[in-house]
């Protein structure tokens, strides 16, 4: 099981978007994949829940966790040996497990917990809320918006992760971002 769970050690640089739902996380990593030219890691919890929404009509439980992060760190290293320099990361174990401790009343299984803390990054863009709402069968908290921010934010802070806040419209955003990572690509 552990070992589903591990990153394969890479010299990549490696950026995940961080943040709650609707925050604007996979427009901007295939905005930033294009503009590097490199590949990026979609997140593995849309196509699975997705698939058991259509086939179940059931959302989300705590048991779903373990396969959604292995299926996660499984597309990762999948896709970190399809490119040279950079991987965009539309999500990573972190995430995963902040989300099972807002969902599951602080719960997250060890396993996952240890994975979350263990896979390294280079830098998370932390996507702010100031994005309008879009509504889709996954996404089921639009009035927590600050709530979830806040502990997104909080898990970052507590990890000590080199993290940057992404606001504005997109275009700022894309900016911001690409001037993080081109200081990333000169040392």
């Amino acid at each position: 099981m552990e070992e589903k769970l591990r990153q394969e050690p890479s010299d990549l640089i490696k950026v995940v978007l961080f943040g709650p739902e609707s925050t604007g996380k996979t427009t901007l990593s295939q905005q930033l994949a294009r503009h590097y030219n490199t590949v990026w890691v979609p997140e593995y919890a849309r196509e699975y829940l997705q698939n058991k929404w259509n086939n179940e009509r059931k959302t989300c439980e705590p048991n779903d966790l373990l396969p959604i992060a292995e299926g996660q760190i499984r597309l990762e290293n999948e896709l970190s040996k399809k490119t040279t320099d950079i991987l965009i990361c539309d999500t990573d174990l972190l995430e995963t497990k902040v989300y099972s401790e807002a969902y599951y009343i602080g719960h997250c299984d060890p396993i996952l917990e240890k994975y979350a803390l263990k896979n390294t990054y280079d830098i998370y863009f932390l996507t702010y809320i100031d994005t309008p709402w879009e509504a889709d069968d996954l996404r089921d908290k639009p009035n927590e918006r600050e709530e979830m921010f806040k502990c997104f934010q909080g898990a970052l802070e507590k990890y000590d992760r080199n993290f940057v806040i992404l606001k504005g419209d997109k275009k700022t955003r894309l900016q911001t971002a690409i001037n993080h990572i081109d200081k990333l690509l000169k040392t």
